[in-house]
């Protein structure tokens, strides 16, 4: 049985609820009260993830905290194909784990300003806006050029991988920090067909496709 300690407006949490979704894996969810009780600091959450940070995933007897550790073990323990960590193309999988790197910058700006906006985090918003838009250009340029090649998606091939599905939960909540995705029409695109893979999940503030 996979059980994932969670908490519903965690972005990174998502991430993995996303690829549990697509890889048709049931599992249960233990929530985690991260704000405002801050359940993940306390001592009882601290023996299952000594570092303090959500999500952590137990599968029967193993444990396995980060979300981006997450989703490798995942797909490489139940993607049978894999397409979601494409282990078998040298170019492909470099391509999918620089991508789950940019996902830190994402992370760091379009997140961090839904963090100060959301839940009052005493962080530099202004700077967390900036680092955003910068971030959203680049990946708007990245798309914008894979568009006129025939590529959908982050990394060369024909489907997704763990690249398009890190970088997705930031931002596609990035107006929630107030930044607007208005002047990146690749990114919406690219979000709208992220919306329409099979067995797509929601959470609070990311809606299905054509719906918002």
């Amino acid at each position: 049985m996979i059980t994932l300690h969670d908490y519903v407006l965690s972005a990174n949490c998502y991430k993995v609820r996303l690829l549990l979704a697509q890889l048709n894996l049931k599992f249960e969810s233990v929530d985690v009260d991260f704000h405002p009780g801050r359940e993940h600091k306390g001592a009882a959450f601290r023996r299952l993830n000594p570092m303090g940070h959500i999500p952590v995933l137990v599968d029967e007897d193993f444990v396995i905290r980060d979300a981006h550790a997450i989703l490798i073990y995942l797909a490489r323990r139940y993607d049978d194909g894999a397409t979601w960590y494409p282990i078998d193309d040298a170019h492909r999988l470099g391509s999918t784990a620089q991508w789950m790197n940019f996902a830190d910058a994402t992370a760091s700006t379009l997140s961090a300003a839904r963090l100060v906006v959301n839940l009052g985090y005493d962080l530099d918003l202004d700077a967390a806006r900036t680092g955003g838009h910068e971030t959203l250009r680049v990946l708007d340029e990245h798309l914008w050029f894979g568009e006129r090649e025939g590529r959908a998606w982050l990394v060369d091939g024909d489907r997704p991988t763990l690249g398009d599905l890190t970088v997705f939960p930031d931002v596609v909540l990035a107006e929630e920090g107030e930044i607007d995705l208005l002047d990146y029409p690749a990114v919406r695109r690219w979000l709208d067909r992220v919306k329409q893979w099979p067995r797509f999940v929601v959470m609070p503030g990311v809606f299905p496709f054509g719906t918002g």
